[in-house]
């Protein structure tokens, strides 16, 4: 079968398009916007990729078109398939239909930490031996792609493996299905990490998202497991309103516990007061210690014993654009970070801060999703950033004015609408020992690397 896929290079989309070629069929794609590195693993599969959605497209002829949600009514090509009356399906659809409809489903839902518990619950798996299929917002450092069908487990090579992990988000499914992705998953096992206001462009209020997260609550079947968040109150807000399956919370004394924190980073797992084990690793942050035991214990329904999902955790590599160092120069250090929500911006610049002390940490942001564009956080974003010495952001595309917002950390924070002056500024700020932290959704235009090239 031939699919072309309108949108390919987001992350969800690619994963689709990785997942379709290695089923076999023939997978084209279009996008508007293409930047790494969902672009070069597109490119290293020999996938055709086209800039734009010109109607000259439909000459491929293709079985069937699979619909990204960032495609909206209006695009030539979209428009031209709706008049010819050609197929057409969304993404989470299609991998539903063609993938899912007889897995065991391991879902990771969420506001924050999707990409990374997913990746931590695929290894988990990986390391057992279960092979896993998955498709996960970002590039695991273990794996090397975002997405790959389920192989065959190590206990039994003549079979395929029946677990696939997938990062279930909340975001609405296509111009022609406003529902979340996540419905479409049916999953066995769920894990709910937290819930906050988010996507406020799709989104009314904190109310219509615990909405969504309930109908994927009321999928779930009675043989499944929920393992939730159970510091977050939305979270229990949600259950609260039905729950027909076992829940297991974790981050609450009654449940999977953080125990004692080693120097090296280390940390100690508890269930309901009892000894797991110990996790031994370098990644920062309690945001990454409870991430990893709700994926402990999304394992252990699946099979995976405590004592070897915590092992395998020794072992996990993260996710690149998670604290990514993308290089040092002149004793400056580089990191690239998805964070772009200003909890996750707390949350990530509090992990740096514990592992660089008090060496100055230079935030550099760029407010780039779609609620961060519309300013509805704006008022949050001077707390988020109050760990960093000084912050530079980009003002680019934005409706606001964030200098505004940032006014009250006076000189400590700058804000920028020429990129090359937001390079200089950084690059004449720097100085031997100091940690720029780059946090974006995007491309950013490249600014990791010509900075470090400024810098030497």
């Amino acid at each position: 079968m031939h699919i072309h896929i309108l949108g390919i290079c987001g992350t969800f989309m690619g994963g689709i398009a990785a997942i379709a070629k290695q089923a076999g069929h023939k997978v084209t794609g279009c996008d508007a916007n293409v930047y790494p590195p969902m672009s070069t693993q597109l490119e290293a599969m020999g996938i055709e990729l086209t800039q734009g959605f010109g109607a000259e497209q439909i000459e491929l002829n293709p079985d069937v078109y699979v619909i990204g949600n960032v495609v909206t009514r209006g695009k030539p090509l979209m428009e031209e398939i709706l008049n010819r009356g050609l197929p057409y399906i969304s993404g989470p659809q299609w991998l539903a239909e063609n993938v899912l409809q007889d897995k065991w489903v391991l879902a990771v839902a969420g506001t924050h930490g999707k990409t990374t518990t997913s990746s931590m619950l695929a290894w988990i798996l990986e390391d057992a031996g279960l092979a896993p299929g998955f498709l996960i917002g970002g590039i695991p450092e273990n794996f090397g792609v975002s997405a790959r069908l389920p192989g065959k487990p190590a206990l039994d090579p003549d079979s395929v493996s029946p677990f696939f992990v997938i990062e279930a988000d909340e975001y609405d499914t296509a111009f022609f299905d406003k529902r979340s992705k996540f419905v479409h998953y049916r999953p066995r096992t769920a894990i709910l990490n937290n819930l906050e206001f988010d996507h406020a462009d799709i989104f009314a209020d904190l109310a219509a998202i615990e909405t969504q997260f309930h109908h994927l609550v009321r999928t779930i079947p009675g043989n499944g497991r929920i393992v939730s968040n159970g510091r977050e109150a939305n979270l229990d807000r949600v259950l609260a309103r039905g729950s027909w399956t076992p829940v297991e919370r974790f981050g609450v004394d009654a449940g999977w516990q953080l125990g004692a924190l080693h120097e090296d980073g280390g940390f100690d797992v508890l269930l309901n007061g009892e000894m797991q084990g110990t996790v031994s690793w370098a990644l920062m942050g309690e945001h990454n210690r409870l991430n990893a035991i709700a994926a402990i214990a999304a394992a252990r329904h699946a099979g995976v014993a405590v004592k070897d999902a915590i092992a395998a955790l020794s072992r996990f590599a993260n996710v690149k654009r998670r604290m990514e160092v993308k290089g040092a120069v002149n004793g400056v250090t580089v990191y690239d970070d998805f964070a772009h929500h200003p909890t996750a911006i707390a949350t990530t610049l509090e992990g740096l801060r514990r592992k660089v002390g008090g060496a100055r940490i230079l935030a550099v942001l760029e407010p780039r999703s779609n609620t961060m564009k519309l300013g509805t956080m704006k008022d949050a974003l001077p707390g988020s950033l109050e760990l960093a010495d000084r912050v530079f952001c980009s003002a680019a595309g934005l409706s606001w004015n964030p200098g505004e917002a940032l006014q009250v950390m006076g000189a400590k924070a700058q804000t920028f609408g020429d990129f090359d002056a937001l390079i200089d500024a950084i690059a004449a700020e720097a100085k031997p020992g100091d940690h720029v932290l780059v946090m974006s959704n995007g491309g950013f235009g490249g600014i990791h690397q010509k900075l470090l090239d400024r810098l030497a």
